[in-house]
């Protein structure tokens, strides 16, 4: 019964789980919190990867691992290997301006075919251009760039400050896709966009094939890793025909698809998966603390503000919630703020205002797939997962909405899984 670990390496946690191989069964698991805040020193991430480790058992008996990771954060590294500043986070927002300088340098469709995306504030060239920018000193000591899925790949391997072989980072191509510096059609980094945003050329990781490894210092395997949705989709078993629809601290509503995608409009983001095919993305910045903000204006629990959002009827009596509380990605309004309309003393009650969240909500979520519907993508179910899965209202109220049949998979740390699923397959084969 050969044992592989995988992890999922998120934006507010790191779980880990450890895998019977053979079968895909969990055998343990183990979690550690994050700091909370969009520019985090990602030696925090480093080590609940180490206490969350531990709490599943430890890497003794593990045959091989792989980590998925949330995407485009700016690992920015030294010549010796350190840490320069904090991360930015795909939740951070200060680069906008350096997204629009760079769309208008190179243009929005030169961009999207070199690199399938248009760059937003998400994106790590766009925190890169930020940081040549406001911290230029920073910007010239950055010998290497990583995201954090390979940066912790490089950590647990044995790499760091202690020592720094830079030309051992590591990615996977569906990471590598959020960079804004890649071409997921040829495979190859952009250098030129990537000295435009830094303002000099830098290390970047080596993207693995998926199948290929590397090893770690006590010889395990070690896949390659994947960005979150990348790893989900992978842990979900998603096919053509299937939208997977992620409510967690961002929305993202993604789909299989066998050839690249190009969206010049930036609303879908043409990224690679994890198994050689493409993945292309919509995402938004508000999805379930939308529902966090509604239930604690009520003074509700979860589990009552769904009893409430269910007393209401669709449409919540005219009343509309635009949810934009942290600005917004998609669609590309970053200093957004969110709107409450259609009050009168009829509609303003506490079961409609419960409704107009979870609506507001996954209408943005909704968009998403009617993108993805007018690039030629099929779809035919959604696969809800994430934290809002698993709100009653949401479940009820999303078939309607997203104008698709719903299915909501058993709760599970699916990115783990996914990556554990990666791992497994340098041991067992695919």
């Amino acid at each position: 019964m050969p044992l592989v670990l995988g992890v999922d390496s998120s934006t507010q946690s790191c779980k880990v789980v450890v895998v019977d191989a053979s079968t895909g069964a969990v055998v343990r698991a183990g979690r550690a919190t994050h700091p909370e805040g969009t520019s985090v020193d990602p030696e925090a991430w480093w080590h609940a990867l180490q206490t969350a480790i531990a709490d599943a058992g430890g890497l003794d008996d593990v045959a091989a691992w792989a980590i998925g990771g949330q995407q485009h954060g700016m690992v920015a590294l030294d010549a010796s290997g350190a840490v320069i500043r904090d991360a930015l986070l795909w939740n951070d927002t200060r680069s906008a301006d350096a997204a629009a300088d760079l769309i208008d340098e190179f243009g929005a469709p030169a961009l999207a075919e070199r690199t399938g995306l248009v760059p937003v504030a998400s994106f790590t060239i766009t925190k890169l251009r930020w940081l040549r920018d406001h911290e230029p000193e920073n910007a010239a000591r950055v010998a290497a760039v990583a995201l954090p899925h390979d940066w912790l790949t490089w950590r647990l391997r044995g790499f760091g400050p202690e020592n720094p072989a830079l030309d051992e980072l590591v990615t996977d191509r569906s990471d590598a896709s959020g960079t804004g510096y890649w071409n997921p059609t040829t495979g190859a980094y952009d250098r030129e966009l990537l000295a435009a945003a830094l303002g000099h050329d830098a290390v970047l990781p080596r993207v693995l094939a998926p199948g290929e490894s590397a090893t770690d210092a006590g010889g395990r395997r070690v896949g390659a890793g994947a960005g979150d949705n990348a790893a989900a989709a992978l842990g979900l078993g998603a096919v053509p025909g299937d939208a997977v629809v992620s409510i967690g601290t961002s929305g993202t509503v993604c789909a299989v698809s066998a050839a690249p995608l190009r969206d010049t409009t930036g609303t879908v983001a043409g990224f690679a998966d994890a198994s050689g095919n493409f993945l292309p993305l919509v995402a938004t910045l508000n999805a379930a603390r939308v529902i966090d903000v509604a239930a604690a204006l009520l003074g509700v629990t979860h589990d009552e503000f769904s009893d409430l959002a269910l007393r209401a009827d669709a449409g919540a009596g005219g009343l509309t919630l635009l949810p934009y509380f942290e600005g917004e990605r998609t669609p590309n309004l970053p200093d957004a703020t969110a709107s409450l309309s259609g009050m009168t003393l009829a509609s303003t009650t506490r079961e409609n205002l419960a409704r107009a969240a979870v609506e507001g909500m996954l209408r943005g979520l909704g968009a998403g797939l009617d993108a993805l519907r007018d690039l030629g993508v099929p779809l035919e179910r959604v696969l809800l997962i994430g934290g809002g899965a698993q709100s009653e209202a949401v479940r009820r109220i999303a078939p309607g909405i997203l104008g698709l049949p719903v299915v909501v998979p058993e709760p599970g740390e699916y990115v783990a899984l996914g990556a554990a699923r990666q791992a497994a397959a340098l041991v067992v084969g695919a």
